[in-house]
């Protein structure tokens, strides 16, 4: 059977039908919406967890943590076998299930979860021919530049979706990040080529709120609507790399700018990475031309 075949196709519709049919999950699930809330994670966090719990609850009718592990384990492997979901559904459920249940003071049945183990893969990354072909792709004004604009800062995609028109400064040349990943703040680059296109995006689109907006004045672009615009402009190029998302514009940011001599240093504080092992994985995929080591006293009399 497949557990998904009569479920509607949106997350907050999941957790509305959960919290109607299960017994004891409204309760529950508010319990556990402020720890997270009160432990100040980011919103998508919670958005993630609670699709899939709300999932695991109306498959088996009950709150997750009235499941037993031997069933949960059943489930997992049911879905990762039988129905093909991906690794990151996946890991979502695991690490959402691992938090529930310390929520609810059961430690012991979160160390039972299913490890996950970290994969050492290098991030997919196109080349500049690439990226300027995939932005010039669309017939759409709104499209090439979404496209631009989100490699040209280096963004995630939720952090993309909610860049507001008063975040874009410039006149210090930098946009401001609001509550990215762990819930942070921070400024990135403007560039001068969106800068320069700045003024006739805004007179030609008219948005309200958000630089990106979707049907709805004043409401952000949906996450859907951006990877069909990335799948749209790829299908229109002779790039022939799969599964390119926000992401892949992320990863390519990060490599061009490393090609281009720009530090490790600041390009973790361009991506907001907490920690600089994962800035130095880019170390693997960027082309950087080796330099030969010498004396620094042969710089400063230029003698090397």
């Amino acid at each position: 059977m497949n557990i998904h075949n009569n479920f509607p196709t949106q997350g907050h519709t999941f957790l509305n039908q959960a919290k109607d049919l299960v017994p004891g999950f409204r309760a529950a699930f508010q319990r556990f919406e402020q720890h997270i809330v009160l432990s100040q994670h980011s919103k998508s966090l919670l958005s993630n967890y609670s699709r899939n719990l709300a999932f695991l609850a109306i498959h088996f009718g009950k709150v997750p943590h009235e499941v037993s592990v031997p069933e949960i384990n059943a489930y997992l492997y049911q879905l990762t076998t039988q129905q093909g979901l991906s690794i990151s559904y996946f890991k979502q459920t695991v690490f959402g299930l691992k938090y529930w249940f310390r929520v609810f003071e059961m430690e012991a049945e979160a160390l039972k979860m299913p490890i996950i183990k970290k994969t050492d893969t290098l991030p997919q990354v196109l080349s500049k021919e690439e990226c300027k072909a995939l932005f010039a792709a669309s017939a759409s004004l709104k499209h090439r530049f979404l496209l631009a604009f989100a490699y040209s800062a280096g963004l995630r995609m939720n952090e993309l979706r909610h860049i507001r028109l008063v975040d874009v400064d410039r006149h210090r040349k930098h946009i401001r990040v609001r509550n990215g990943k762990g819930s942070k703040d921070r400024y990135v680059v403007l560039a001068n080529a969106i800068l320069k296109r700045l003024d006739y995006y805004l007179a030609e689109l008219k948005p309200q709120v958000y630089l990106f907006e979707g049907l709805t004045p004043g409401k952000p672009l949906g996450e859907r609507s951006i990877q069909y615009v990335i799948n749209q402009a790829v299908q229109k190029t002779e790039i022939q790399k799969q599964g390119v998302s926000m992401h892949t514009l992320r990863h390519s940011f990060a490599t061009h700018l490393l090609e281009d001599g720009v530090d490790v240093y600041t390009i973790q504080k361009m991506l907001g990475h907490a920690d600089i092992r994962n800035t130095l994985v880019y170390l693997h995929v960027a082309q950087v031309q080796p330099v030969t080591a010498h004396s620094p006293l042969d710089s400063l009399y230029g003698t090397h």
